[in-house]
């Protein structure tokens, strides 16, 4: 997992106990099994065959045999192979490892924000008409949740949630509404809550006070 716009470091997790020299190595990471990532060819880097999005964006340490992807982005997530060739004579090759690791991007999402969508003041025989949103995030979040609270018993609600993704930057926008008739008891709080995936856990709003 990495945090959008970060640098990433992919492990080719290859121990080179025999000590081969880099110069009888082909190295190189492919994304997708047709993306050519980056490419050491026996020492000396090489770019003819790279994809073209990442060109000037990858960096090999051949010490510790790993990647680093730079400015990562959504559209990076996927499956990444290292793959080293050992150069045996002139006219062989035999390939000495393969390995893969599964690339998996995370934006943060914004505090979600609660809206009243109601005009003019409440009446008691009323509905209470609310929107709650979070932008920016990736992947795309679990679910909503609105916390209705009066002293200490608080009821829950899994609100429906209209999900939208950026064309440009895939990252998620979401919005939840709630629809409830107007709390006859005062000082009743509520709250949103979204919940997110890949044990991220959740953000809460701001709660507003009826």
């Amino acid at each position: 997992k990495a945090f959008l716009h970060h640098t990433v470091h992919l492990s080719c997790y290859f121990p080179n106990s025999q000590k081969i020299d880099v110069k009888n190595l082909i190295h190189f990471w492919q994304k997708d099994t047709n993306k050519v990532v980056h490419e050491v060819y026996y020492g000396q880097e090489k770019h003819e065959n790279l994809s073209p999005e990442y060109i000037n964006r990858t960096k090999v340490d051949m010490g510790r045999w790993t990647l680093q992807l730079l400015n990562a982005g959504v559209e990076d997530e996927g499956l990444y192979e290292c793959i080293i060739i050992q150069k045996i004579t002139e006219q062989s090759r035999e390939v000495i490892h393969k390995s893969e690791c599964s690339l998996h991007i995370i934006a943060n999402y914004s505090q979600p924000k609660i809206a009243e969508l109601h005009s003019g003041k409440l009446k008691p025989n009323g509905y209470l008409n609310l929107s709650c949103s979070s932008s920016g995030g990736y992947p795309e979040p679990k679910e909503m949740t609105w916390l209705i609270s009066h002293e200490n018993i608080t009821h829950s609600s899994t609100a429906h949630m209209d999900v939208s993704q950026d064309a440009v930057t895939k990252l998620y926008n979401v919005t939840g509404k709630l629809n409830i008739p107007v709390p006859t008891k005062s000082h009743t709080n509520i709250s949103c809550l979204l919940h997110l995936r890949e044990q991220l856990g959740s953000l809460v709003s701001v709660p507003l006070g009826i």
